[in-house]
């Protein structure tokens, strides 16, 4: 199901080593077969060959290299699935919904969604169960991809993560972080700021922007790190928000070094020239891949990874400047 994984290892975060061990049997021997007694929800199409259409509907901003990322790894699953893929995304929750909306109306044979607003998805998610489509999710929803009845789940635990972060600050000897949230009620980026409050030992502050615009971005960050000289660290949930706070460090004359959440082609030069400490790092090809071969599978034999009660985790791990060589050369290839 999933593609041979590159011959390095990233180290896995301390509060991860139990789930790491989870997610090595849940992609590679806990997928399930659900039969007709105990089916509920849309049946498997049973197709023994190509011509599936899906749909992947995200909240992905336009021009994000992340979602790019995401995007690249449905298409070749798509490829070699033999499936007709439309991708769409809208930033705004109810945009996002609308495009759902359309997908059902298409009546495609599968939808992948990310669920960083539930409550938004919730209507247009249960039409489509209604309508017999399958549905997965990926990316954003960890806490609500079972209540809302979808069969899948392809994603990092951000509450998780961002404990791992914490702890890694800890382990760095920061005192006072500044974790700065992109997107106002995105519970994702909500739990890993959370999680690095819950693990780290020193002061957390969160500070909201308006992601959509890159230099009220840099202006906030700036003007927050000059009134509080305290702040020794900015955590950003996103790697363009992280060469924002690169520029706004600079700028504020302040000592705080950066840390980030996700990674693309840019990050990989910023941390090999140390302008951000790591990089905690998701896999956003592989969240597009899994969650588009989990429908083929699904619709040609009936398969559902991790029995349809547990995520895939695909983070989260560190990406420093011990391991970045090995992970610059598949960047480039515009697959991490």
């Amino acid at each position: 199901m999933t593609p041979s994984p590159p011959p390095h290892r990233f180290p896995r975060l301390p509060r991860a080593a139990a789930l790491a061990a989870a997610v090595c049997l849940l992609m590679s021997g806990c997928s399930a077969l659900r039969t007709a007694d105990d089916a509920s929800g849309p049946e498997p199409a049973g197709r023994a060959g190509g011509g599936l259409r899906v749909a992947m509907v995200t909240h992905g901003g336009k021009g994000d290299a992340f979602w790019d990322l995401v995007k690249k790894g449905a298409e070749d699953a798509a490829a070699k699935d033999d499936i007709a893929l439309t991708y769409t995304s809208d930033a705004d929750a109810t945009g996002q919904a609308d495009l759902v909306r359309d997908a059902v109306r298409d009546k495609v044979d599968g939808l992948a969604v990310t669920l960083a607003k539930p409550l938004e998805m919730r209507g247009p998610v249960a039409r489509a169960q209604a309508a017999g489509i399958p549905v997965v999710g990926l990316n954003s929803g960890m806490d609500a991809w079972k209540p809302a009845g979808l069969l899948e789940y392809f994603g990092q635990d951000e509450s998780l993560a961002g404990q791992a972060v914490g702890d890694k600050l800890n382990a760095l000897r920061a005192r006072h972080a500044l974790c700065v949230i992109h997107e106002r009620g995105n519970v994702s980026l909500e739990a890993r700021c959370a999680g690095v409050k819950k693990a780290f030992r020193g002061d957390t502050d969160n500070l909201y922007v308006r992601g959509t615009d890159m230099d009220m971005v840099n202006a906030q960050i700036t003007s927050r790190l000059r009134q509080d000289p305290s702040i020794d660290e900015v955590v950003t949930l996103g790697a363009q928000f992280a060469l924002a706070a690169v520029n706004s460090v600079k700028q504020a004359g302040s000592k705080a070094k950066v840390a980030t959440f996700d990674l693309n082609k840019d990050m990989v030069g910023a941390v090999e020239r140390a302008d951000v400490q790591f990089a905690v790092d998701q896999q956003p090809y592989l969240q597009g891949y899994l969650a588009v071969d989990a429908l083929w599978l699904y619709r040609t034999n009936g398969n559902i990874s991790g029995g349809g009660t547990a995520p895939v985790l695909t983070g989260p791990a560190f990406v420093t400047r011990e391991n970045i060589a090995s992970v610059a050369k598949l960047a480039a290839k515009g697959t991490r």
